[in-house]
Order: C-alpha cells, then sequence, then structure tokens
C-alpha cells in the first residue's frame, strides 16, 4: 500500500516520485510482457474492453448454455467436415453428440436446444462425396 499524498504537494510531482522510487527498488523489473507491445492498441476504445478480456480469459459464455452448445455443434460439424481422416470427423461428431444427448435429457435454463444429435454415417457419407468432387 502507498503513502496518501502529503497536503501542499502538487499530485503529479508526488505520482512522479513513487514510480521513480519503484523503478529504484526494481518493482518495475521482470514483469511479464516486458518489451513487448501492449494487446489491442491497434483496436478502437472499447469501454468494455476489460470485461470483454476478463470473460474471455476466464472462459466464461455470455449465451444461454443452449444456445452455446448451438453455436458448439456448428463448430463441430464444420470441424467434421474438414477434418483430415474420417477417424478424426468420427470423434468429433461422437464427442458433439455426447453433449447434445446430455442436454436434451436435462434441459438447460434459457431456450431450448433445437438441435438433435448428428447421424454420423449421414454426415461421413456427406463428407465423402464433397470431398470426392
Amino acid at each position: 500500500m502507498t503513502e496518501r499524498k502529503p497536503p501542499g504537494v502538487s499530485f503529479e510531482s508526488w505520482v512522479d516520485k513513487q514510480i521513480r522510487e519503484a523503478e529504484q527498488r526494481g518493482d518495475f523489473a521482470g514483469l511479464p510482457g516486458i518489451g513487448r507491445p501492449l494487446p489491442g492498441l491497434d483496436r478502437p476504445y472499447d469501454e468494455m474492453w476489460w470485461l470483454k478480456e476478463k470473460l474471455r480469459r476466464e472462459h466464461v459464455s455470455v449465451l444461454p448454455p443452449a444456445l452455446a452448445l448451438r453455436k458448439e455443434a456448428e463448430d463441430a460439424l464444420a470441424a467434421a467436415e474438414a477434418a483430415p481422416t474420417e477417424a478424426g470427423a468420427r470423434r468429433i461428431l461422437t464427442e458433439i453428440n455426447k453433449k447434445i444427448s446430455a442436454m436434451l435429457f436435462r434441459p438447460p435454463p434459457g431456450p431450448p436446444l433445437g438441435i438433435k444429435p448428428y447421424d454420423v454415417e449421414q454426415v461421413l457419407a456427406r463428407r465423402r462425396t464433397a470431398r470426392e468432387g
């Protein structure tokens, strides 16, 4: 904890003194990210940058669980169709189907899921056709 600003000292000079003393003590030496540019400097200013960054770091979804799973299912289908092997595509589809089935049996709060598990064989057949032609 730092000390309080003494009366009669300008705020700027007091802050400058605090920073200079901290530098002399080596408080700024070895900080993570030293020498690298600050992330996001090239983006336009966003008042909620700190909240968005916190949510991203904590892997928190702002979507209701059903909508988040719908998005995950769409991404999984695209990943399965682009997978380099059929075994990889099958694994991706099997994993997302487990999540979809679990949510169908215990519906979360919010809007209904509105999707059903993928027919793995049908998706793989469509994938094979797309890759052949």
